[in-house]
């Protein structure tokens, strides 16, 4: 057969056809070939874009890979519309707007071709079309390695990209392909991608590397399979989640990532089955916003490379571990945010440079059965409204096991902690949480340690060999009165046997009491009762603080100069109304619900808190506590479910305040058959019901408040007033970000100051934007980059290790 010519071996058995024949153009011989015919193209190069669309086979010559060139000046080179054989090929393109082969229609095979090009796509499947491509290469530098787009399926078996201008695998449009042991890497975009509702991926046993973005990004509704897979050394996240994605890992391996490992947002779902995360540089698994979830099953998360927690939930996400193990971490799981939640069940956390479990911001955390050793604390509940439950579990060689501060309140039941260096369970600053069936053991230093006055509830707890004794409460509360601090019934201590009476049998005596001061170490308990003193039955608990007190609080919050100022005339018009009251004087009816409004970190939880604080002191509400909900606590999923959660979400806030975050969400402008107007009118009637005993706080931003209370007039006269929120200036933010040094005992140095305040000024303030948040985490920032600076100082001075240059700000986004 000559150069440059086309072979067509006829299959058919007219005899009016000649059974070969050799043509010189790729066109010439596709027009003569019938359906099943063999085309056996000589080497050289075709200059021609040729379209099959007639079930033949199209081939270069045996032994001779490579050496058929299919190369025009512009357009599409190769376009298949019929279920043909494409095999051993070399082609190239030139066109930025077209692909280098495309796939049409049909089920065609597409067998070792070499694609090397600089097109809109190496290869693009579309429509009906249902190829199988098997070791195919593409090398396409300008754009998108392999394209399945509107609609378009296929398997692709043992193919490489080798080179992506942007994504290595892009699937849109509600395609469906599968890949099988395929190899994406050197890639400018994502490895692999898939975006658009109906938009599937399926990969097995493939590889994902050399990556300049994500190694796997799913977004907008878009769902993929992964199964036996590896993504390893991107430069960016290793698995992205975004808007309703939905992701399944199955035996994957996930590593060398120098940012997150997995990141999810926005309603994403992720379910990880016997997957290896390891050596990545932020968090392991990163989950943010409501409805966001994770579940893990029998997965390992560990050897960290930066500074940063393995498992991070917030902003209202949740996440699931049941039998995993994360371990060589500097935190291993950090939970934060109201309406975050965290629920591990027989798991290990190990070799942890700091925290195991962090709960903070109202966030919730539930550990059933696990096992935590080598860390420097177990458990940290740190503030108010955070806590869950820490249930059968234990705490092994740590500095401290379970620390609870700041108003926190987690429940903690038969959990076992040994060996701490410090204190096997510590509270301190107003903490709470209740303990029962607990026991430590071998405590280089108390078992049990409450300060502050902490109002802790112990019960049947036990404390061996511990150094400086089994229990410890000191600094009681300001008033010294009863309920100011724990309360401590059938608590025992192999320590309490010195307090025996003679001739008492040899087992150790219960420590029993309801302490209000300090009664140092309880190896010997003096006066011990029987039972704790009950409050009398419809006695109100006294108030921790005086309304002066909590005004005070709310005096040292930073900016919010107009909130104040409302939150005062309101108290003044209450405190007046009470006294004229008392003067047997009529006193101005004072509707106390209120709604906030303003942008997220404007501090309308922390005031909606006082608040209920300094009403209970006022003696207008009987406890002043919180209660923080949003649509998902009230909203069920079918017919008379939405009454009955709000109705026990109300129940809960009685004798103090119901927290409505986001309120407008229960009436979305969209509604249909929506169930919020049920819990708008469920709220409304208990509003009306229950108006003496429940204060309720709706809030969001401001414009969307404005919409919801048009559109719900019944709601709106509920409300007494509006009190806007207003984003902090930068001389606010810097304000934060000093009392955050301070409190952690750092030190702004010399022109340090003008410098976040020109960073704040300059600094986008977008959707994303934070306000108090934005500062703590400008901070925290601050911290990590000065931790890497002086890390490399052999002998640091105190001023080396306190004092935060400007150097050390991060750089604007």
């Amino acid at each position: 057969m000559a150069q440059g010519t086309v072979q067509v071996t006829h299959t058919g058995t007219s005899r009016w056809r000649r059974r070969t024949g050799e043509y010189a153009s790729l066109a010439a011989a596709l027009e003569a070939a019938a359906e099943g015919d063999v085309l056996t193209i000589a080497p050289g190069t075709y200059r021609e874009n040729l379209v099959v669309e007639r079930s033949v086979t199209l081939r270069g010559p045996e032994g001779s890979p490579g050496s058929v060139r299919l190369a025009p000046a512009d357009g599409v080179p190769l376009t298949v519309r019929a279920s043909a054989v494409v095999q051993d090929l070399h082609v190239e393109g030139q066109d930025a707007a077209a692909p280098a082969v495309l796939v049409e229609d049909g089920t065609p095979e597409l067998l070792d071709l070499r694609i090397v090009t600089r097109s809109a796509a190496g290869i693009e499947v579309r429509g009906s079309a249902r190829p199988t491509v098997r070791r195919c290469t593409v090398d396409n530098p300008a754009g998108i390695g392999i394209a399945v787009v509107d609609g378009g399926g296929g398997v692709f078996e043992e193919c490489e990209v080798v080179a992506a201008g942007q994504a290595g695998v892009s699937v849109r449009g509600g395609a469906h392909p599968r890949l099988e042991r395929c190899r994406v890497h050197h890639t400018s975009g994502a490895g692999l991608s898939a975006t658009g509702d109906n938009s599937s991926l399926e990969a097995v046993g493939c590889e994902v590397y050399e990556v300049r973005g994500s190694g796997v990004q799913i977004t907008a509704r878009a769902t993929a399979h992964l199964t036996d897979c590896d993504v390893h050394r991107t430069t960016s996240d290793g698995v992205t989640l975004d808007t309703d994605a939905v992701l399944t890992l199955a035996d994957c391996r996930i590593h060398d990532i120098p940012e997150n490992a997995v990141d999810l947002r926005s309603r994403s779902v992720l379910t990880l089955t016997r997957t290896t995360v390891r050596q990545f540089g932020r968090n392991g698994l990163s989950v943010w916003d409501p409805g966001t979830r994770v579940d893990a099953n029998q997965c390992e998360i560990f050897d960290s490379t930066g500074d940063y927690p393995a498992v991070w939930v917030s902003d209202g996400a949740t996440a699931v571990l049941d039998s995993c193990r994360v371990h060589d971490v500097p935190d291993a799981l950090f939970v934060l945010d109201r309406g975050s939640r965290a629920d591990v069940v027989d798991s290990d956390l190990s070799q942890v440079r700091n925290t195991a479990v962090s709960v903070s911001d109202g966030a919730t955390a539930q550990l059933d059965d696990c096992r935590i050793r080598d860390a420097a604390t177990g458990a940290w509940f740190r503030d108010h409204g955070s806590g869950g439950t820490l249930n059968n579990c234990t705490v092994d060689s740590t500095q401290t096991g379970v620390i609870v501060t700041k108003g926190a309140d987690p429940t903690v039941e038969r959990c076992t902690v040994d060996s701490p260096a410090e204190a096997g369970f510590y509270v301190s600053a107003g903490g709470r949480g209740t303990f029962l069936n607990c026991r430590v053991t071998n405590s280089g230093g108390y078992g049990f340690h409450v300060i502050d006055g902490s109002r802790t509830t112990l019960r049947k707890c036990r404390t061996e060999r511990c150094a400086r004794g089994g229990y410890e409460f000191a600094d009681a509360g300001a008033d010294g009165g009863t309920g100011s601090g724990p309360v401590v019934e059938d608590c025992t201590s192999d320590e309490s046997a010195g307090a025996r009476t003679p001739g008492a049998a040899a087992a150790p005596e219960p420590v029993v009491q309801t302490t209000a001061q300090s009664p140092g170490l309880l190896c010997v308990v003096p006066e011990q009762r029987a039972t704790a003193p009950q409050p009398v039955a419809g006695e109100r608990e006294s108030s921790v603080r005086s309304s002066k007190d909590v005004l005070g609080e709310l005096d040292t919050l930073v900016g919010l100069e107009s909130v104040k100022r409302e939150v005062r005339a309101l108290i003044d018009m209450i405190e007046v109304g009470r006294r004229r009251q008392q003067a047997g004087l009529k006193a101005a009816s004072v509707k106390r619900h209120l709604v906030f409004t303003g942008s997220p970190g404007t501090g309308k939880t922390t005031v909606a808190r006082l608040y209920g604080e300094i009403l209970a002191a006022l003696d207008v509400l009987e406890k002043g506590h919180l209660v923080e909900v949003s649509r998902v606590d009230l909203v069920g999923e079918h017919i008379g479910s939405t009454a009955i959660r709000t109705q026990d979400a109300f129940q809960r806030a009685h004798g103090g305040v119901l927290f409505i975050d986001e309120a407008y969400a229960l009436s979305p402008e969209d509604a249909g058959r929506d169930f919020g107007k049920e819990a708008i009118d469920t709220l409304v009637k208990l509003m009306e019901d229950h108006r003496d005993s429940v204060v309720v706080i709706v809030a969001g931003y401001t414009a969307e408040m404005e919409r919801f209370l048009s559109v719900n007039p019944g709601v709106a006269s509920r409300f007494s007033r509006t009190i806007t929120f207003g984003d902090y200036g930068p001389d606010e933010l810097l304000r934060i970000v000093e009392q955050q040094a301070e409190e952690h005992e750092y030190q702004l140095a010399a022109g340090t100051a003008d410098a976040l305040r020109k960073y704040f000024t300059e600094l986008p303030r977008g959707a994303a934007f934070g306000n108090g948040r934005t500062a703590r985490q400008t901070f925290e920032a601050m911290v990590e980059r000065h931790a890497g600076r002086v890390a490399q100082v052999t002998e640091p001075s105190k001023d080396d290790l306190t004092l935060l240059y400007a150097e050390d700000l991060p750089e604007l986004p």
